[in-house]
């Protein structure tokens, strides 16, 4: 059965009260950003999509078209963190692109060697180089001081180049995945002095991260995950012998981090039924399963600005998960069901956030459509130069 937010009546009835308006991710994903308000002035939120052949901006509210810049090639995409920037990754590194104001791709590239994962956790940003396992740090406000410029940086070499993660907290701790081009077996832990002072080596596969509150770092294994926290490192058994988390969606208000899950070490596609809730305070894992028939991706899962998360499901539907109960409810029907992609990189639906509204991406129909949370209702839809592929969203300024 379909239904409303109830919870969010109040929110509804305090947001007329004051006029403010709640348009503005949760974090995690890396692929979006959060904001209290609909941003004011001349850079208002941006919605920035890749199709075969470009990347589209649009408008966050409107979802007019602000800018559609050529570009060829599979091309990722993350937000900075800073309300007006996009890194699009190229073949040369990391491509600034500036989505706020009048978007452009700028001709500022951080270089590396095949880009791959972008985290900003609190007032850094870190880009991963999986071809030579190097790091590069830097504040993320700097990009806003100069467009014609790249800030300083820091790198912090791997021991062998991976496809790798890593993460910096407010402390200096330098967290970074342990591999080679063969496979990735754990985390290492460096001081603010980068000086190895813990590592734990029982996380196979490891592959993404988040910080839950109060900077507890988790990655994914393919048997639980490890966490990072008060300086040691305890690893999170899965309820299965393979237990593949890849993916983590985690807020700093919250102790429970989402993660994609799968229990199938022989499944084909991309499509999974699972997902697992980790209490990163009791050090316990918890598996839900997505209504029957109903699969989702990597891509179709974000947090919310209540710490719920939600997952846009191959129905079609979107899904509320409350983390605390890890009931799923279903919100509302949004685009046609839809099936795995064939390769990862190929066209298939996609979900981010930005303050109460829900960006999904319909390849299909070569259209977005916006949701806002506090009805459940589609408040707006575009339709696209070409088939979407990577979406990131930022909040403006």
């Amino acid at each position: 059965m379909k239904t409303q937010l109830h919870r969010r009546a109040s929110l509804v009835a305090l947001v007329a009260a004051s006029a403010l308006a709640l348009t503005a991710c949760a974090t995690s994903t890396p692929a979006a950003e959060s904001t209290d308000g609909t941003a004011p002035g001349s850079n208002p939120g941006r919605v920035a999509l890749t199709y075969d052949g470009g990347i589209v901006v649009l408008d966050s509210a409107s979802l007019d078209v602000a800018a559609d810049i050529p570009l060829e090639g599979f091309n990722r995409l993350n937000a900075a963190g800073d309300g007006e920037n996009v890194f699009v990754t190229t073949t040369e590194g990391f491509q600034v692109l500036r989505a706020a104001g009048e978007p452009e791709l700028t001709g500022l590239v951080f270089e590396a060697n095949t880009a791959g994962h972008v985290v900003k956790h609190g007032d850094k940003t870190i880009l991963f180089a999986d071809g030579t396992g190097d790091a590069t740090i830097f504040e993320t406000d700097a990009l806003l001081d100069s467009t014609t410029e790249l800030p300083e940086t820091e790198t912090v070499a791997s021991e062998a180049a991976h496809h790798g993660v890593a993460i910096e907290l407010e402390d200096g701790t330098f967290l970074s995945t342990i591999g080679t081009s063969e496979g990735r077996s754990g985390v290492r832990a460096l001081d603010a002095s980068r000086t190895e002072v813990d590592r734990n080596e029982q996380c196979p596969s490891v592959h993404g991260e988040g910080a839950a509150m109060n900077e507890i770092a988790v990655f994914g294994c393919s048997d639980g995950v490890l966490v990072y926290d008060d300086g040691a490192f305890t690893k999170i058994a899965a309820p299965d012998a393979y237990g593949r988390t890849g993916n983590q969606y985690t807020t700093d208000t919250s102790s429970i981090t989402v993660g994609d899950y799968n229990a199938d070490p022989d499944s084909e596609g991309y499509l999974l039924s699972q997902l697992v809730l980790t209490d990163t305070v009791a050090k316990t894992m918890r598996v839900v399963d997505m209504p029957e028939g109903v699969g989702y991706t990597w891509r179709d899962v974000v947090r919310g600005p209540e710490d719920e998360a939600y997952v846009l499901g191959s129905d079609g539907a979107l899904y509320e998960l409350d983390v605390t109960t890890g009931e799923i409810t279903e919100l509302v029907s949004v685009i046609d069901a839809w099936e795995s992609p064939v390769e990862w990189q190929d066209a298939h639906p996609a979900l981010s956030i930005l303050g109460d509204t829900l960006y999904v991406t319909d390849p299909a129909a070569e259209s977005v459509h916006a949701v806002d949370l506090a009805t459940a209702e589609v408040v707006a839809s575009a339709e696209l130069p070409g088939a979407p592929i990577e979406i990131a969203v930022v909040a403006g300024k």
